[in-house]
């Protein structure tokens, strides 16, 4: 695939890394990417913060790109993590993971230095020049403190592999100007589950969610209604997902979807210092809104195998 070829659409998955006794359980990983597949899910992105990354050593961050890569056996790309605020690691993880068959990176701005934009072109320069696939910039200040500015968007993507941007500031306004900038090549995907919807109906192109990895067949549902411009199941879709998108989020990233995963059988129960379980009263929340979005999730997966029409609102 060319670098001009490579496109990402719809519901794309930040995948957790799962762990079993301190270690990575490539098992759990290998089935958490199957069931993404077989619900709709477009892309595979590990790594990411969802993903642990700075938790992992080089060798477990190559392995996990690598059993990730497998596991989607060309289904669906898999679009790996690689960032870091050490430009050598940066570089590192990246040529690592396109070693291991990644066919893009997402890589994210280099976290608490509070760098220029000067400092960010040329550290994104650094990774673009490094490898040979495209790369999709992350923008996420509220966890890095460190925004990329619209006009640092621009130079970038005139650099052969910087392909498209992962927005995860919730700022929708911002969505048409970018497309306007950048034109309808450059991919822009939304980082912010919430406003998803919102992102794709401004001008984007779809959704790295964490969402996708507890209802991945609705989340999918939910792209697919906004490739239709379906509006009532967009409603309908969004107020269903709506209590688990702020569930997800009720402690840090990805302390609550682990927890998520684990109470649906999934994965072990397992994070790395200095992230700790989710505390009594959020779990509680958790587990009440799990409970509603399961029968919903099922509901969509019986359509999605039986090839019924997807998730419309309920007649009154």
């Amino acid at each position: 695939m060319s670098i001009t070829d490579f496109r990402l659409h719809g519901s794309c998955v930040a995948l957790p890394t799962p762990f079993r006794y301190g270690t990575v359980d490539i098992r759990a990983l290998e089935a958490l990417c199957h069931r993404q597949i077989e619900h709709g899910t477009t892309a595979l992105v590990p790594c990411g913060t969802t993903g642990e990354a700075p938790l992992l050593t080089a060798d477990e961050h190559h392995r996990v790109v690598a059993a990730t890569v497998a596991a989607a056996a060309g289904r669906v790309p898999v679009v790996a993590g690689a960032g870091s605020n050490n430009i050598q690691t940066a570089v590192d993880l990246a040529r690592a993971a396109e070693q291991a068959g990644a066919q893009a990176l997402l890589c994210v701005t280099p976290y608490y230095l509070k760098p220029t934009q000067a400092g960010l072109m040329a550290h994104f320069q650094a990774i673009h020049d490094a490898v040979g696939i495209p790369v999709v910039l992350y923008d996420v200040p509220s966890r890095t403190a460190c925004p990329l500015a619209d006009v640092t968007i621009r130079r970038l993507s005139e650099l052969p592999r910087i392909v498209g941007l992962k927005d995860a500031t919730g700022d929708i306004a911002r969505v048409a100007k970018l497309r306007r900038r950048l034109g309808d090549r450059f991919l822009l995907l939304s980082g912010d589950d919430a406003s998803q919807a919102a992102f794709r109906l401004a001008g984007g192109d779809g959704c790295i969610s964490v969402t996708a990895n507890v209802a991945p067949a609705l989340c999918a549902a939910l792209q697919a209604a906004c490739d239709r411009g379906d509006s009532a199941a967009i409603r309908h879709l969004e107020g269903v997902l709506a209590p688990l998108h702020a569930a997800l989020f009720i402690e840090a990233n990805p302390i609550p979807v682990k927890r998520a995963l684990h109470r649906l059988g999934l994965i072990a129960d397992g994070l790395r210092l200095p992230l700790t379980p989710l505390g009594p009263v959020a779990d509680a929340h958790l587990s009440g809104t799990l409970q509603a979005v399961r029968r919903a999730e099922e509901e969509e997966v019986s359509r999605l195998t039986s090839g019924r029409p997807s998730a419309r609102p309920r007649a009154a």
